[in-house]
């Protein structure tokens, strides 16, 4: 096969392929409630296929970098989510979700003005994170509806997914880790999620399931650190996985903390 055709199939397979978790994971979220859809949406299920092909594509250097920036842009993303719920009290979905998205790029360019190290990018994540908590935890609770899922919600969440993973994949080659690593850790699942939801379920709703998420989002930030520590070392692939157990043992624990009667 000619290489841009080789390139154009493995391109297709790795956008089907990521928007493939992404609706079941979405799909999941909406029909478990608020606070374990918000464990399923912070699982690392639009950025970790999104590293899985930059690891395909680049040395374990090229993917430590691109985690380590990662890591301190959870921090915008914990911006944005504070933003959106705060807004869809109120506000429809593409307004609420447009000056999210621009507190997002406004975080997101400042911080990338930085020059940060791991300690730092932690520390940062676990002082935002735990102030959005606080802020946002009267806005946690709120009835899920049951709806009938249609086709053209699940066409956008495969879009934006696939639409990244696009971006990522060209991209990368051209831009170098750092940037690579602001594009991959774009919040298209949040994005998707917000929009889909909000449209569905309402405003309300929806704000309870990304309130409930910051708890969640702390552990996303905590599994790019354990990609960043462990990729050169371990290998990227090695790396991934740990990062991947991570993700999903901060997660099975948050589980079993609120079922404990932790108020998470």
């Amino acid at each position: 096969m000619p290489a841009d055709g080789y390139f154009l199939f493995t391109l297709a397979l790795k956008m089907a392929v990521a928007a493939g978790f992404v609706i079941a994971a979405t799909v999941i979220a909406e029909r478990a409630g608020a606070f374990i859809g918000s464990l399923i949406v912070t699982l690392p299920i639009s950025t970790g296929p999104a590293y899985v092909f930059i690891a395909l594509d680049h040395e374990a250097h090229f993917v430590a970098r691109a985690a380590l920036t990662s890591v301190y842009n959870n921090v915008p993303t914990a911006f944005y989510t504070a933003t959106f719920v705060v807004m869809a009290q109120r506000c429809g979905p593409w307004l609420s979700v447009a000056v999210g998205l621009l507190v997002w790029f406004v975080m997101t360019y400042l911080f990338s003005q930085l020059t940060w190290a791991l300690t730092p990018a932690i520390a940062v994540n676990v002082a935002a994170i735990t102030v959005f908590f606080f802020l946002v935890r009267s806005f946690r609770e709120a009835p899920m509806p049951r709806l009938p899922m249609r086709r053209s919600d699940l066409l956008l969440r495969a879009i934006l997914v696939s639409v990244l993973i696009a971006a990522v994949v060209t991209l990368s080659f051209t831009i170098g880790p750092e940037k690579t690593g602001l594009l991959a850790s774009f919040p298209a699942t949040f994005t998707a999620t917000m929009l889909i939801l909000h449209r569905r379920v309402g405003g309300k709703a929806t704000a309870a399931v990304m309130a409930h998420s910051l708890v969640g989002l702390l552990g996303f930030g905590l599994c790019m650190a354990v990609l960043y520590l462990t990729a050169i070392p371990a290998g990227a692939p090695l790396a991934l996985c740990f990062a991947l157990l991570f993700s999903m043992s901060w997660n099975t624990a948050t589980l079993l903390l609120r079922r404990a009667g932790v108020p998470l």
